[in-house]
């Protein structure tokens, strides 16, 4: 069994409890306009261009079996209507200006890379599923879950929401720790930002209270989309309806996708959108607490 995988990031203090290794898997439902990792959406290997390391040196050029590199300077480097992204001129690219995203791997090579952070995860730390979207691939993540229950390694998911409820179901029984999106009540207003309605997503949040699984919602606080005071109050509403005693981490906008949009020759509709002001982070802290909510900021 296999999965493509853009990164296996080690030492996170930001994707559960703990120190913990994440493990980003390719491939998501929704188009969020403001992604932080574009790299992820597609389920596709794709290669990427990093212009300033570029020398203009040839080599990848020359080694490109479809012809798909430009070498017009007013053209993005890659013609992805033919590049099959195979990879060859990242290996050929001596000044990391041409890089992979999507790696094939089996669940015993991402179990390795797991264990071998082992000895700092001490006793809350663990590995991560993210992405993405790691519930597209549910029987990977539920046999590499299994790997690492055995090991005593615990686990944790972050989603979306946005996948099968059958995928959630079989991976929560393997699941210490819960992340879970929400990004609007407004069902119009989430498939206007995120291509999708909402439907699917606070459903499958009813079945993960249900399941009385150890859930922190995060909230991505975006500019202009889900900041205002009327969705806030619903979500918080909503949290309390389906938990007696939500926990709730806002995850507030910032731009550090924008190098991997510009890599990939991608719209970025947030380019140059200003992060939102600490004074309305913490209004919006302060209502969910209103609600009796627990909330903490994302730092």
């Amino acid at each position: 069994m296999q999965a493509l995988i853009t990164n296996i990031q080690g030492y996170s203090i930001h994707d559960g409890p703990g120190i913990r290794t994440v493990v980003f898997f390719k491939g998501c439902g929704l188009l969020c306009k403001w992604c932080a990792n574009p790299e992820c959406i597609s389920r596709h290997v794709q290669t990427g261009f990093i212009g300033n390391l570029c020398a203009q040196c040839g080599k990848c050029v020359a080694v490109c079996p479809r012809g798909a590199i430009n070498t017009d300077a007013t053209m993005h480097r890659i013609d992805y209507g033919r590049c099959a992204g195979c990879g060859i001129c990242v290996d050929a690219c001596y000044y990391g200006a041409l890089v992979r995203y999507g790696e094939k791997m089996s669940v015993e090579e991402t179990f390795q890379a797991v264990r071998r952070d082992k000895m700092f995860y001490a006793d809350n730390g663990g590995v991560t599923v993210s992405g993405g979207e790691p519930l597209l691939y549910p029987e990977f993540v539920a046999e590499l879950f299994e790997l690492c229950v055995n090991d005593k390694i615990s686990t944790c998911v972050e989603t979306s929401g946005f996948a099968k409820s059958e995928n959630l179901l079989r991976i929560l029984p393997l699941t210490d720790y819960l992340l879970f999106d929400i990004k609007h009540l407004n069902s119009d207003v989430h498939l206007e930002y995120t291509n999708r309605p909402n439907n699917l997503i606070l459903d499958n949040a009813r079945l993960a209270a249900d399941s009385g699984a150890d859930i922190l919602y995060r909230v991505p606080l975006i500019p202009g989309v889900n900041d205002g005071i009327e969705n806030i109050e619903e979500t918080a509403g909503f949290l309390k309806q389906i938990q007696p005693e939500p926990k709730v981490q806002l995850m507030p906008y910032h731009r550090l996708g924008d190098s991997k949009y510009k890599a990939l020759n991608m719209p970025y509709a947030f380019r140059g959108i200003d992060e939102i002001p600490r004074d309305k982070i913490e209004e919006a802290r302060d209502s969910f607490v209103r609600f009796g909510i627990d909330c903490s900021i994302s730092k």
